[in-house]
C-alpha cells in the first residue's frame, strides 16, 4: 500500500441516496476510500432549511465536526447552538447531536476513530417545538 491516499470526497458514494435520505442530506463516508487505518472521515451536507433526519450519540467514541460551508444549528444534548463556517465542535460520546441548515445550507466534515461504528440513532432528532 502507498504511504498516502488522495480522494475527492464528492467521488465517495453518497450513502444518503442508498438509505432514502437524499436530496435533503448528503453523507459520504470516506474511511475505506482513503484506506484509513486509524481515523474515520465523513463529508455531510444539508440543503437550505433541512434538518438531520435523526440524532445520534456513541457508546465510546468522541467526534469532531468542522463546518466548511453555510451556517445553521447543532443540537448538543438539550442545547441548540448556532454554527457557521470554520466552527469546530468536539462532541463527547454520550452527547446527542444533530444538525439543521440555515438559508444557504450547511456543509461539515466529521472526524472520528476508525471502527467508530457504535452510533445509537435517536428519533426525533429535534425536541418538539425547537
Amino acid at each position: 500500500m502507498a504511504g498516502y491516499t488522495i480522494k475527492n470526497l464528492k467521488q465517495v458514494e453518497d450513502k444518503a441516496v442508498k438509505y432514502g435520505l437524499a436530496p435533503a442530506l448528503e453523507a459520504r463516508f470516506a474511511r475505506e476510500d482513503l484506506d484509513c487505518e486509524q481515523h474515520g472521515l465523513t463529508y455531510q451536507r444539508l440543503e437550505p432549511g433541512a434538518r438531520s433526519p435523526f440524532a445520534h450519540k456513541h457508546e465510546r467514541h468522541e467526534e469532531l465536526y468542522v463546518v466548511i460551508g453555510g451556517s445553521g444549528h447543532v443540537r448538543l444534548g438539550s442545547e441548540v447552538r448556532d454554527v457557521t463556517m470554520l466552527d469546530a465542535i468536539r462532541v463527547a460520546p454520550e452527547t446527542v447531536r444533530a444538525f439543521s441548515a440555515g438559508p444557504q445550507g450547511l456543509e461539515w466534515l466529521v472526524f472520528g476513530p476508525r471502527g467508530g461504528r457504535d452510533a445509537q440513532a435517536q428519533r426525533p432528532a429535534w425536541p418538539e417545538g425547537s
